[in-house]
């Protein structure tokens, strides 16, 4: 039942698209884990796997996937409206806003499940609602799949080099990581 913490991926800050991406595939993992703990806590409780499963999930939606939402709103998708800045972006300024919005709605989820761990994490043997967790689970996997498929083919294929070192610059500082001298 305990899952790793793997907030960070192995494509690193110098490809953030990359980055991005695989952080994608660390939200599954931790979607799977909370998927896992509904039946878990059915059976056992808030024993120490699912006291140690909520506490991993917490950490990571709280720290990793909080900073996935910010390096896209505040750096990826306006360097991609900017790279359209002398044609018409009305078509990618509403994908961005809509991603925006999916963050919001994600985030509300997230709140209510993340309330629901909290007490399991304390020891609690409280019910994970299996509608809430499938529903912020779809959420994201609807939500990874549109970023995958449109927004970072677009941003590889509209973004210099330039402005993805300056991306990346910009999700190292967010997480408070220097580089050596």
């Amino acid at each position: 039942m305990t899952t790793p913490d793997r907030s960070l991926p192995t494509g690193g800050f110098e490809v953030p698209l990359e980055m991005l991406s695989a952080c994608h595939g660390r939200i599954e993992h931790q979607c799977a884990t909370l998927r896992r703990l509904v039946p878990h806590m059915a059976r056992h409780g808030a024993d120490l796997d699912a006291r140690s499963a909520a506490a991993a999930v917490m950490r990571y939606f709280d720290t990793a996937a909080k900073h996935h939402h910010e390096d896209e709103e505040q750096d990826l998708f306006p360097a991609l409206v900017e790279s359209m800045a002398g044609s018409d972006p009305v078509c990618l300024r509403e994908m961005t806003q809509g991603l925006v919005a999916e963050h919001r709605e994600i985030e509300a989820r997230w709140l209510q499940v993340r309330a629901v761990l909290e007490q399991i994490a304390a020891g609690r043997t409280v019910p994970l609602d299996p509608d809430d967790v499938e529903t912020l689970a779809r959420l994201y996997e609807r939500h990874m799949e549109r970023e995958e498929q449109e927004l970072l083919p677009m941003a590889a294929r509209l973004l210099s080099d330039e402005e993805l070192q300056r991306i990346g610059r910009a999700m190292r500082e967010r997480r408070g990581i220097q580089l050596p001298d």
